[in-house]
């Protein structure tokens, strides 16, 4: 089919003519608005941080209102101070993280010489956690120096901190871990 240059300009002026019509004659913002409240709109609003870096943005976290409470959608939080509502690719995929049927959901442990991994209970795997740090803190507990000075200190447990925290939970970390006499003590956004 041969296009004729009358054909073009008469196809090209019905296209000009529907885009300024459509453009400029509608608005389409609160047909936009009312969409994207058809798939929140009875969806229980949670604000979080993201978990990925130290950096710290704010998100929306929609979940269903049903028991089950699965995660709709997760959106940047545009009320909030470090990103404005604008997430890097990492957390605008934040939602695969949680909505994945691989993602472990219960603590495992695996036995000394094993291959394999089992299921334990989480208070299991805190019990587990608390008596391995009380052994190690007791094994390396230094009460003295060289020089006979009261230093109070264990060497043989180390802390790296979570980016996830805020200042007074820092806080809280860090005080707890030098009342246990750590002395390696380092956060992760520092990292």
């Amino acid at each position: 089919m041969g296009t004729t240059r009358r054909n073009f300009i008469k196809l090209t002026g019905a296209s000009a003519a529907c885009a300024a019509a459509f453009g400029l004659g509608f608005d389409l913002k609160p047909v936009k608005s009312h969409a994207r409240t058809l798939k929140i709109g009875h969806a229980k609003e949670t604000t979080s941080i993201c978990c990925y870096c130290a950096v710290g943005c704010g998100l929306i976290i929609h979940a269903e209102n049903t028991g089950a409470g699965k995660i709709i959608n997760i959106e940047g939080d545009p009320d909030h101070p470090i990103n404005e509502g604008t997430l890097c690719a990492k957390g605008a995929a934040l939602s695969q993280l949680v909505n994945n049927e691989n993602r472990i959901t219960t603590p495992l442990y695996r036995k000394p010489f094993s291959s394999g991994w089992v299921e334990v209970s989480w208070e299991q795997a805190l019990l587990m956690i608390a008596k391995r740090i009380k052994k190690s803190r007791d094994d390396s507990f230094q009460h003295k120096n060289n020089k006979g000075r009261i230093v109070n200190r264990t060497r043989g447990i180390a802390h790296v901190g979570s980016a996830a925290l805020d200042n007074e939970e820092c806080w809280l970390v860090q005080a707890i871990m030098r009342a246990m006499g750590l002395t390696y003590i380092e956060h992760q956004a520092r990292i």
